[in-house]
């Protein structure tokens, strides 16, 4: 579940970053590549920013916007390597 979690989690804030450069293309006069290269990673970042510090700071209930209402939850504890 926390795989499922964490790739919905950022599969929001990455589409949501593309229909927003989509959406500026029609608006503004850019250059494709630039919306390829910086409107789409700043547009997905702001999104989760925004979204994942009101989560944390105002109510869990605004996580659904980022695709769940929580957060993964990963096991604490080192990670053991397998030996060869």
């Amino acid at each position: 579940m926390n795989l499922y979690l964490s790739l919905l989690r950022t599969a929001v804030p990455a589409l949501v970053g593309w229909l927003v450069a989509l959406a500026a293309r029609y608006g503004l006069d850019l250059d494709p590549a630039a919306l390829a290269g910086v409107v789409v990673p700043v547009a997905s970042f702001a999104y989760y920013a925004v979204f994942r510090l009101a989560e944390v700071y105002l109510s869990p209930g605004w996580g659904w916007l980022l695709g769940y209402a929580r957060p993964p939850l990963y096991p604490g504890g080192k990670a053991v390597l397998p030996s060869s």
